[in-house]
C-alpha cells in the first residue's frame, strides 16, 4: 500500500488549523499542522512533505517568505492560503514561488479538491531536483514537431522526454507548474492560448479560475526562458514566439 499524500500545513488559527487537520486526515492525508512560519520551516525540512498549504498571515515568518525559502529549496507544490481574494497577498505569495492559492474562509471540500488537483498534475515528482518535474501527463495535443523529444526556439531548447530546459546551453530550473505552462506553448507555437484555456489545462480548473495566477506564472517563466520569448497578444492572452 502506498504512503498518504503528506501535507504541511501552517496556520496560526488554533480553530482553523486543528479543524482543516482533522478533514484533511478524514479523507487520507498525513498532515505535519505548525502555528507559525519557523517551526513550518523546521518541519519541512525534517520531513519533506508532498504539498505545502502556507496561510500569508503566520508569525514568525510569514507565508510569502517561508514559501520563497521552500522554493529556494524544492519545487514541492505550494498553496497559499489568504483571508481576501483582492489582497496583494496573493500576488506574492504567487510570485514567490506558490502555484495556487485558496480564499479563506474556505469549504473542507474545495480545499481537499485544490489539494488534489495540484497533486495531480503534478504527480509526485514534485519533490525532485528544480527544473526535474515530470508532468503526470502531457498537456493537450502534445509538443508538435517533437519526435525526437527535442525542441528549439531560438536559444532556447525544451527535451520534452527528459523534462530539461536550456537556454544558450545552460540549464533553466523549472518548477512543475513553469513546465507544464511552457509545454503547452511549445505544443502550439504562435498560437494564442487565452488565460482561461491555460488555467483548465495547467490548473485543472473545470471552472473559470483567478487569472491572476497565470498572469505571475507567465511572467516568472518570461524571467527564466527571455522576455521576449512568450508575446502578450492584448485582449487575447500569450503565445510562445517560435
Amino acid at each position: 500500500m502506498a504512503d498518504p499524500t503528506h501535507v504541511l500545513f501552517v496556520e496560526d488559527d488554533d480553530v482553523i488549523r486543528e479543524a482543516t487537520q482533522l478533514a484533511l486526515e478524514r479523507v487520507g492525508f498525513r498532515v505535519t499542522a505548525m502555528p507559525d512560519g519557523l517551526s513550518g520551516l523546521e518541519a519541512f525540512r525534517a520531513d519533506q512533505p508532498d504539498i505545502a498549504l502556507l496561510d500569508v498571515m503566520v508569525p514568525g515568518m510569514d507565508g510569502v517568505s517561508l514559501c520563497r525559502r521552500i522554493r529556494d529549496e524544492s519545487t514541492v507544490p505550494v498553496i497559499m492560503l489568504s483571508a481576501r481574494a483582492d489582497s496583494i497577498d496573493v500576488v506574492l505569495g504567487l510570485e514567490a514561488g506558490a502555484d495556487d492559492y485558496v480564499t479563506k474562509p474556505f469549504d473542507g471540500a474545495v480545499l481537499v479538491a485544490r489539494i488534489r488537483a495540484v497533486l495531480r498534475r503534478f504527480g509526485h515528482a514534485a519533490g525532485a531536483g528544480a527544473g526535474a518535474g515530470r508532468a503526470e501527463e502531457e498537456p493537450s495535443g502534445g509538443p508538435a514537431g517533437a519526435d525526437d523529444g527535442l525542441l528549439r526556439f531560438g536559444d532556447l531548447d525544451l527535451d520534452t522526454e527528459g523534462m530539461v530546459v536550456r537556454r544558450a546551453g545552460t540549464p533553466v530550473a523549472l518548477t512543475p507548474t513553469e513546465m507544464r505552462l511552457l509545454l503547452e506553448f511549445s505544443a502550439a507555437p504562435g498560437t494564442v492560448l487565452s488565460r482561461d484555456k491555460l488555467l483548465e489545462r495547467v490548473w485543472d480548473y473545470g471552472w473559470g479560475g483567478d487569472t491572476r495566477v497565470v498572469d505571475v506564472h507567465v511572467q516568472r517563466l518570461r524571467a527564466k526562458i527571455g522576455q521576449e520569448r512568450i508575446e502578450t497578444v492584448r485582449g487575447f492572452g500569450y503565445k510562445l514566439r517560435a
